[in-house]
């Protein structure tokens, strides 16, 4: 990024500075504490409302943990980038409002996505729990694609083998109410940690509503790729990467572990605040 330094800007203004001790404090206790058995992502990461591991507070404190170097060092990177310029234009308080503002509508976002990818997945789950049958097993690990012999990480063998017993007595005819029970019993095990695996954490979106409004407030300010050495003005990046990031949250890929509709999120609330302090006329400038 370069051609935008205007006179008496601090290099690393207070919200910034804190912002980047504080993710960083959060990765090293979360890194500090998996030694002693403490999942702090598990604690503090944004689960689906509908999942045990739900708690009002991840909304918030999700965007503040990262799962790996790559992740923390990215992110950090870009909120130094982006943020130094906006929050010298904006000030510290307005920054730190709009911040947490796109932070917590990413989350919000992101869940509303989840639910509706989950919906029919859950539906079919829920209908199985209560008429447990073979086909209707089958065809629902067929259509999710799961293996009945690795359906979550941590049931033990002795309970898969215990669950293909039970559906084969199911399948003659021959199960007794105790072992039918057994199946709905494992089948909800299997739901719930199925639900609490939807995890979702980090700054991203925060980092792409700061993205968004350095794109609306110095359009045609160049950025420089470091994979791709051209200048790209800044307008055309943030186009250009949020239809990718939509792109990529459509497609579902098997294995994309990215929350990309977090990331779509972000641009979306950092948008609708952007238009919103543009209508009132103080876009630019430190006055709410």
């Amino acid at each position: 990024m370069r051609g935008y330094s205007p006179t008496g800007f601090r290099i690393l203004p207070p919200v910034v500075k804190n912002l980047l001790i504080i993710n960083t404090l959060f990765f090293l206790a979360t890194l500090a504490l998996r030694r002693y058995h403490i999942d702090l992502i598990n604690i503090l990461g944004l689960h689906y409302p509908g999942a045990s591991g739900f708690r009002i507070y991840q909304f918030i404190t999700y965007m503040f943990m990262h799962g790996g170097w790559a992740h923390i060092i990215f992110n950090m990177f870009a909120l130094w980038m982006f943020g130094n310029v906006i929050e010298n234009v904006w000030g510290g308080k307005k920054f730190l409002i709009f911040y947490m503002l796109t932070g917590l509508g990413s989350g919000i976002v992101y869940i509303f996505w989840i639910h509706f990818h989950l919906r029919a997945n859950l539906d079919m789950l829920n209908a199985i729990i209560s008429h447990p049958t073979v086909p209707g097993v089958e065809a629902y690990f067929h259509e999710y694609g799961f293996h009945l012999n690795a359906l979550t990480t941590t049931l033990s063998q002795s309970d898969l083998n215990l669950f293909n017993h039970n559906m084969n007595l199911i399948a003659s005819g021959s199960a007794v109410p105790t072992e039918i029970q057994q199946v709905i019993s494992f089948l909800s095990t299997y739901k719930a940690e199925m639900m609490n695996q939807m995890v979702v954490i980090g700054a991203s979106g925060a980092i792409f509503g700061l993205l968004l409004a350095f794109g609306v407030m110095f359009p045609n300010e160049r950025i420089f790729l470091i994979f791709l050495p051209i200048p790209i003005k800044a307008k055309w990046f943030v186009l250009g990467y949020g239809l990718y990031e939509l792109f990529e949250g459509i497609s579902d890929r098997p294995g994309d572990n990215v929350a990309h509709f977090a990331h779509v999120g972000g641009l979306l609330v950092g948008l609708l605040i952007i238009l919103y302090w543009k209508k009132k006329g103080h876009l630019f400038g430190p006055d709410m």
